[in-house]
């Protein structure tokens, strides 16, 4: 399968270690005004979905990390 994102793997990595669920980290999303559900973040962190930039913003702020650090290790 093709990767279709560099991030996907590393936002598992920050959600796990935070110990948040996709569902929750699904729902953070959509507080922030991004409409990404949980079967999405499954696709996002399995690398078989694009991410758009405002979605990377997003998952930055409802992850509490600079965007750098999701580029970080990949």
């Amino acid at each position: 399968m093709e990767e279709r994102n560099i991030i996907g793997l590393k936002i598992k990595q920050i959600r796990q270690q935070k110990k948040i669920t996709q569902e929750q980290l699904a729902a953070r999303l959509n507080v922030l005004g991004i409409e990404i559900d949980q079967p999405m973040i499954t696709r996002i962190e399995n690398q078989s979905r694009n991410l758009l930039d405002f979605e990377i913003i997003g998952f930055s702020k409802a992850l509490g990390v600079n965007i750098e650090e999701l580029f970080e290790n990949n």
